[in-house]
Formats: C-alpha cells, sequence, structure tokens
C-alpha cells in the first residue's frame, strides 16, 4: 500500500536512481585523502546536471509556468501546482515533506538515529522501539476505556482527513540496491531495509527470536540524501508527501492527473465520478474496483470458508481507502455526496458541460471538508486556546505563507487517533443496537475486506456505528489496543505489524529530532530528568518507564511523548501535539489561495451556503440512515431520541444557477 504508483512512482524511481548513481560514484571513487568526498568534489557542475536530467530529476524540482495552466484562478489543479503563483510547488503533490526543526541522522546526512545500535544518543543507547511498544503501548481489549463525549467518528474521521494531506511512500526497490536484499522477508538492514528487531523477550514472539517486523525507508526527494548539495535543496535527506497539502478532497477524486481522470465516469456529460458496475448498496452507489483483486482476496483466509467469492479493492483518490470498511464507508459517502451534487447542478445549469459539473461539485466538496474540519472537528482534538492563538477569524490569503505538510506532522502528530481506536468495527441496525444478522467484528478482520461492505449489509450499519458508538479514550495507562499493536494486516503481511513500532521507527526513518526539541520548538518546557518528566506527564510511573527505556528525556521519539502527554483543557491531545496540528493547519489554511473564505473564490451567497455545511445532512443526503445526532462527533448513547433527517437544514445550491445575481 505505500509503494508508489503513476506518476508518483515516477517521481520516486527518478530521486532513487540519483541518490544511489551518486552513491555509486562515491564508492567506486579511490579516496586519495582521509577526509569524506562530497558528490562537487567528485562531478563538474555539469555532471551533475547531466545525471539529473537523464535519471529524471530535473523535471520533479522545476516550477512549471502558470501562465498555461487552465482556469488557474478557478479550479484547483489534481496536483495543486500553481495554487501559489509565485511558488507553483508550495503545497503540490510529489513534493518534499517541511520541515520546521533541522532533521536528526546518525552521519548527518541520511542515516537513522539507531540504525547504529551501539550508537549512545546523550550518553545512552536508544531502545529498541517494540521494547518501548510492549512496555508503554499495550492494551488488551478488555482494558478499553471509551470516551464518552466523543463519538466513533471522531476517530475515523480523522483518519479519513489524514489521507487527504499525507502519504508518505516507500521505495520502489523492494530489494535493497547493494546485495538483492528482499527487505519483505529479511531481517539484514541495508538501505532501503530498516527491519524492526525483537527484543530478547517479547510477548508475540517469544524469547530470542531472530524475527524482525519489516520496514521499508520512506522514499527521499530527488536530489537529496547525498554528500553533495544538489537542487539547492542542501545535502540531508527529505522525504516526499504523494499528496496535496491542502484540504481539497484528495481523498476522493486523486492527487495526479492521471489518478483523478482514471477515476471519472467518461460515458456521459454528466460530471460523474465513476461507481461500481457489478453491484450496488440498497439501490446506491458502491466504489469502484480495481482490475486486479490484489490484497483484497482476504475473504476466505478471514472466514476459514472455501469457495467463497472474492472481490477486488475499492479504488478512490487515496489507494489506502480499504485500509478498513469504516473508513471505507466515508468514502463512499462522498463519492454520493459529489454524483448527487453533479446531478443537482445539471438540473439547474443544463447548459453546462461535464467538465464544468465535475469541476464544479469538486469545488463544493473541497469546501465542505475546509467548513467541516475548522467549524466541527479540529476544536475538538487541539482544545479552544490553540484554536484562539493559532486559529482565530480567516485572516486572508497570505502567498508567503507555505502550507506545506510539516514532517513532524505526517509522521508523528497526526497519528494521535491511533490510540482513539476501538478493537472493533461496529455495525448498528436502525436503532443503534448491534446489527442482527451483520454484528460487530474485530477492527484486524476488515483491513483490506471490501467483501464486508460488499456482502454484509452496506456503508449504513458501519455509519450507524461510527455515530452511536464511542471512540476509545487515549489514556496513559491503555494506550493502543492489540488489535493494530499485534494483528495489523494479520490477513495480508508475512506476520502481523505493530502500529505503534511503525510509528516510532518512521519517525526515525526521517531523522525526526526527538522529544523535547518540539517542546522547544512549541515554547514548551524541556523536562531534563524523571521528577520533571513526571510533572509533564503528570504521571510518576509513566515517567519511571519513560526513562528505563530510554534514559533521559531528550531521547524520547516524538511520537511517543506526544501521546503519552496528559490532554489540554477542552481537546484530545497533549500541549505538544496541540501545538504542532494548530500550527499545521493554521498554514493550511492560510497558505491556500483557493481555501473557501478567500475573496473571489465564491460569491458571498454561496460562502453563506458553505457556512451552513453539516456531516449530518450529507449523511442524510445519500444513506437510507432517517435519523442520527445532529454533531456526529459527539457521543450520543441515544437514551433520548436522534435528530430526523427532516430536522436538518438541507444544503442550498440556488447560488451556483448561472444567471443567479448571487454569483460573480
Amino acid at each position: 500500500m505505500k509503494q508508489p504508483f503513476g506518476d508518483l512512482r515516477s517521481a520516486v524511481r527518478a530521486a532513487d536512481y540519483m541518490e544511489n548513481t551518486l552513491r555509486l560514484i562515491q564508492e567506486r571513487h579511490p579516496h586519495v585523502h582521509r577526509r569524506s568526498l562530497n558528490d562537487t568534489d567528485l562531478l563538474t557542475p555539469e555532471e551533475l546536471n547531466t545525471i539529473s536530467r537523464l535519471t529524471g530529476c530535473v523535471s520533479r524540482v522545476q516550477n512549471p509556468s502558470c501562465r498555461t495552466t487552465p482556469n488557474v484562478n478557478k479550479y484547483r489543479t489534481a496536483t495543486s501546482v500553481c495554487n501559489n503563483l509565485k511558488n507553483p510547488r508550495w503545497g503540490a503533490s510529489s513534493t518534499p515533506l517541511a520541515r520546521w526543526l533541522p532533521p536528526r541522522y546518525e552521519d548527518g546526512i541520511s542515516q537513522p538515529p539507531g540504525w547504529d545500535q551501539a550508537r549512545l544518543y546523550n550518553g545512552y543507547l536508544l531502545p529498541l522501539v517494540r521494547e518501548v511498544s510492549n512496555d508503554i503501548l499495550s492494551t488488551t481489549n478488555a482494558g478499553v476505556e471509551s470516551d464518552n463525549i466523543y463519538s466513533y467518528m471522531i476517530t475515523i474521521f480523522g483518519q479519513w482527513n489524514d489521507h487527504d494531506l499525507s502519504f508518505t511512500p516507500t521505495s520502489p526497490s523492494i530489494r535493497s540496491f547493494n546485495n538483492g536484499i528482499d527487505c519483505s522477508t529479511s531481517c539484514i538492514q541495508e538501505d532501503p531495509c530498516f527491519p524492526i528487531p525483537i527484543p530478547p523477550v517479547d510477548p508475540r514472539f517469544g524469547n530470542n527470536s531472530q524475527d524482525c517486523i519489516p520496514v521499508f525507508r520512506s522514499a527521499p526527494a530527488c536530489g537529496t540524501g547525498t554528500t553533495g548539495y544538489v537542487f539547492g535543496a542542501g545535502n540531508v535527506r527529505q522525504q516526499m508527501n504523494a499528496l496535496t497539502a491542502f484540504l481539497d478532497a484528495g481523498q476522493v477524486y486523486g492527487s495526479d492527473e492521471a489518478r483523478a481522470l482514471s477515476l471519472r465516469d467518461l460515458t456521459n456529460d454528466f460530471g460523474l465520478m465513476r461507481v461500481n458496475d457489478r453491484f450496488n448498496d440498497n439501490g446506491r452507489e458502491h466504489l469502484p474496483f480495481a482490475s486486479t483483486l490484489g490484497v483484497c482476496s482476504t475473504r476466505q483466509k478471514i472466514t476459514n470458508i472455501s469457495g467463497v467469492k472474492e472481490v477486488p479493492c475499492f479504488v478512490a483518490g487515496d489507494s489506502r481507502v480499504i485500509e478498513n470498511i469504516a473508513l471505507t464507508s466515508i468514502h463512499t459517502l462522498f463519492l454520493r455526496e459529489h454524483n448527487r451534487l453533479a446531478r443537482a447542478l445539471r438540473q439547474l445549469n443544463p447548459q453546462w458541460d461535464s467538465e464544468m459539473l465535475y469541476q464544479e461539485a469538486r469545488k463544493i466538496v473541497g469546501a465542505y471538508l475546509q467548513v467541516i474540519v475548522f467549524q466541527d472537528y479540529l476544536r475538538h482534538i487541539v482544545g479552544p486556546d490553540a484554536m484562539a492563538r493559532f486559529l482565530p477569524a480567516y485572516p486572508g490569503y497570505d502567498e508567503n505563507v507555505d502550507p506545506s505538510i510539516a514532517n513532524v506532522f505526517a509522521t508523528a502528530a497526526y497519528r494521535f487517533a491511533h490510540l482513539t481506536l476501538q478493537p472493533f468495527v461496529f455495525r448498528l441496525n436502525e436503532s443503534y443496537q448491534e446489527h442482527p444478522e451483520f454484528p460487530s467484528v474485530l477492527l484486524h478482520t476488515t483491513f483490506f475486506a471490501p467483501w464486508r461492505v460488499i456482502f454484509e449489509g452496506g456503508v449504513d450499519p458501519l455509519l450507524r456505528g461510527l455515530l452511536g458508538r464511542p471512540a476509545k479514550l487515549a489514556t496513559q495507562d491503555h494506550m493502543l489496543v492489540d488489535e493494530v499493536r499485534e494483528k495489523l494486516f494479520q490477513f495480508t503481511s508475512r506476520l502481523a505489524l505493530d502500529l505503534g513500532s511503525l510509528n516510532m521507527q518512521r519517525g526515525r526513518d526521517h531523522g525526526l529530532p526527538a522529544y523535547n526539541s518540539w517542546r522547544k520548538f512549541c515554547g514548551l518546557s524541556q523536562p531534563q530528568n524523571e521528577s520533571e518528566l513526571a510533572e509533564v506527564m503528570n504521571n510518576t510511573n509513566l515517567a519511571g518507564k519513560l526513562i528505563d527505556l530510554y534514559g533521559t528525556p531528550d531521547n524520547i521519539d516524538v511520537w511517543l511523548g506526544g501521546v503519552s502527554e496528559p490532554f489540554v483543557p477542552g481537546g484530545r491531545v497533549g500541549p505538544l501535539f496541540s501545538c504542532l496540528i494548530a500550527l499545521q493547519f493554521q498554514r493550511i489554511r492560510q497558505g491556500d489561495r483557493l481555501w473557501w473564505e478567500n475573496d473571489g473564490v465564491f460569491s458571498s451567497q454561496q460562502r453563506k451556503s458553505l457556512a451552513a455545511v453539516s456531516l449530518s445532512r450529507i449523511i442524510c443526503d445519500n444513506t437510507g440512515i432517517t435519523d442520527l445526532p445532529k454533531n456526529p462527533f459527539l457521543y450520543d448513547p441515544r437514551v433520548t431520541d436522534y435528530t430526523n433527517c427532516s430536522d436538518i437544514p438541507t444544503f442550498d445550491l440556488s447560488p451556483w444557477i448561472e444567471n443567479s445575481e448571487s454569483v460573480n
């Protein structure tokens, strides 16, 4: 799933070719002097330019001309190139993640912390990430405490929102360049393989296991991770973001031109998205299938029944659409909403062609997400203080703000919701009770299982499960359920993965500075010993465990430190992640020329309609659900009646009538 595809694959391969070409030149050049040699010591600027041109890297860093981009002031490009007319690649897909602090690499260039397991950091060895996971994160299903304020929608919508903003591809070199090692089966550490060793005593793997959890390193961006200065990018390894940095519904429409086009229904002139041509959901649309079964032929493995019908993976704007079926249900919801809008717009404006219908519906859906995330979702996460500090009233577009997704946001801060995952995917009937025919199922049996959506009741029971059941409460004593710590992708991998270990290993792979560096960045205290850490964590026992593992707070992996902090008032993250998340969304909003509130993007009457949008109304318009909580993110156990769909205002499309005086 992390392997790149389409144009992204070309971008990643170009960087791989460039990096390894320069590495091979260095290795095979005799070192006359003892000092290390840079690429620029070995190659002339003309030779470097030739290599970058032959590998395809030049085209990946040059700015395009925005003058020839059609409708650049009206609609987003699929890649978001030319959102910023002065810096056309800011926030675009297939560009490097932003660095808010210099990276921490063992060799100063690309080698992750912990690559040399004998190296000391601040006088201490870094612990194995699997050991940290075992000691700090482990939570059995029986140990789960549910959130009495927020519904499970806040967890899965958060995942869906994350899939609009960041996706870091791994190296396309399945086998190591050096000696043909297969990273998925070998425990040898050789770039791009960065396996997670198993500690001497492990509850799943037993004692003194020689096995490992496979990890492929994230792909470098063109011209980075070498010992020279290429493309003005510096010499440290940078990772790529395959998606755009904007809240633009890229997970619905795609973040490159080829994928966006492949998802459209081009058999008519109605501006619709492609839907499933084999199955429907009680007369409503399903997502389309991929052309082959792929990793989604899991039905026989999960049910242990031979001869059952398998179906392919669903496809959407983001490849992780089939990661779990609750996520799939939200993807399906917004696919249907696009088509509902396109049909309604065609009724209002029969003169519009397919392109205009598609682009206008896409523009509205993107604005929906901006409104819902900022008005209904984000404040519950970062708390009112961070909203007031970082995200007050919209200040207007600023072309000098780089909206690019920060490495620390994508790799650590916005992975906070992993701790709110319940061990079950809930499926409820019309009365919001356990579905008698299709009951709730363990989370690990819903990974890559589109057949559960097709053959087991469709999306309505899943959406009711998100609305009518609570999120898991992220407590310091019960952090990460074993469904993702011990059984992640159990039916599609050589062995089940550990999400907590992967998060920390990925942070090291990306060279993220440790916990205290980010506390300092946010203007927070930097605990220097166990007692100060206990004060920050408000937990003496947890602080003791962390010091036993890391030796000093300065060594703590930033993801682990962030999720360990007690919540800020009114939020569901601690002070560090509240700061990092709110700052990222500040830059996303202020650096987006096509933000829904920016003058000229929508008319005043259109903005009035958009400001009143609700997730509840979208659910009512696209499912068989007839009553639901008015605020889908707040947990209401339905001891009183839910709001009837007839009492929720419909979305007013009249300002989109082309001859309306309200249209600019």
